[in-house]
């Protein structure tokens, strides 16, 4: 009895391990159809399928998060590094999926629109509408929440995380991100 209460009591001390993607493994599989990926010709808005197949050739950081602010700031940090590297576009693509389905009720169109903004300051990033919670239910991840996923240009998760990281792991995603860019 005392093992299983250990047990519990660890798996509620680490929420965000309880991800299902695993390291040196692909993504597990996803394809949205509904909303997707988010096109930009000119001023035009639109949107493609989104597949979790595609997330091959480049280095990428992914970043998954329900569609309100709270959640989007959870790891900002890592993502203003991001930023302020300044990581070649033609080895480096960030790719930013929003869980619409987890959104507080009656904002999905600012979160739509906050989307499409980000995509017109960041052509080259993917963003990605995620309408019905696909990946969240895929990867089993936590709801409200935020994860970053690193993967390899063959596809390959080298980091992953649900929830919040911490300065170091901000510091081991970017060195991680760097030295595969460096390999590609």
């Amino acid at each position: 009895m005392q093992v299983r209460t250990l047990a519990l009591a660890a798996l509620l001390a680490f929420p965000a391990l309880a991800h299902n993607i695993q390291t040196n493994a692909p993504v597990p599989e996803v394809a949205i159809q509904k909303d997707g990926a988010i096109t930009l010709e000119g001023k035009k808005f639109g949107y493609q399928p989104f597949n979790t197949d595609s997330l091959t050739g480049k280095v990428r950081v992914i970043q998954h998060f329900a569609g309100r602010t709270s959640a989007k700031e959870i790891n900002e940090p890592l993502i203003d590094a991001i930023k302020a590297a300044h990581l070649p576009a033609d080895k480096y693509q960030t790719v930013t999926i929003i869980n619409v389905d987890d959104a507080i009720w009656g904002t999905g169109g600012f979160v739509r629109s906050s989307a499409k903004d980000a995509k017109k300051d960041y052509p080259w990033s993917e963003i990605v509408l995620d309408e019905n919670g696909l990946v969240k239910k895929a990867w089993d991840l936590q709801p409200k929440s935020s994860a970053i996923v690193v993967v390899d240009p063959s596809g390959k998760v080298r980091f992953a995380k649900d929830g919040k990281l911490s300065s170091d792991e901000v510091k081991q995603v970017m060195t991680l991100v760097k030295q595969l860019l460096a390999s590609a």
